[in-house]
């Protein structure tokens, strides 16, 4: 069992930067790929950022490479999403999620899943 919670969110104008958080609890964080989502109103979750369980290995949506960072440190059970040059398209709820698999790219692939944080990009 994991359980995920994110921080880090909150308003900024466009061209700003964020960095997101989510804690997990449970020693077996090592063992999952986590990955960031996030979901605007009156559209579906997409995918936004996967780290393997090692680290070693990320993907991104063409939406956001180049701009999002995804990373992760084991010892602190904590995979964060660093976030610059945002856009007022960026504006969503954030929720970091954990999966067995790498690379993955839809939400039914992640067991556990966060609450979500809140990022809204002013123009």
């Amino acid at each position: 069992q994991v359980q995920l919670v994110e921080s880090g969110g909150g308003l900024v104008q466009a061209g700003g930067s964020l960095r997101l958080s989510c804690v997990a609890s449970g020693r077996t964080f090592s063992t999952y790929a986590m990955a960031w989502f996030r979901q605007a109103p009156g559209k579906e979750r997409e995918f936004v950022a996967a780290i393997r369980w090692s680290g070693g290995s990320t993907n991104y949506a063409d939406s956001v490479k180049g701009r999002f960072a995804i990373s992760r440190d084991n010892a602190k059970s904590t995979v964060s999403l660093q976030m610059n040059s945002l856009k007022p398209e960026d504006t969503a709820v954030y929720s970091c999620a954990a999966g067995r698999a790498f690379p993955r790219y839809s939400p039914p692939d992640y067991d556990y899943w966060g609450q979500g944080t809140q990022v809204t990009v002013s123009s």
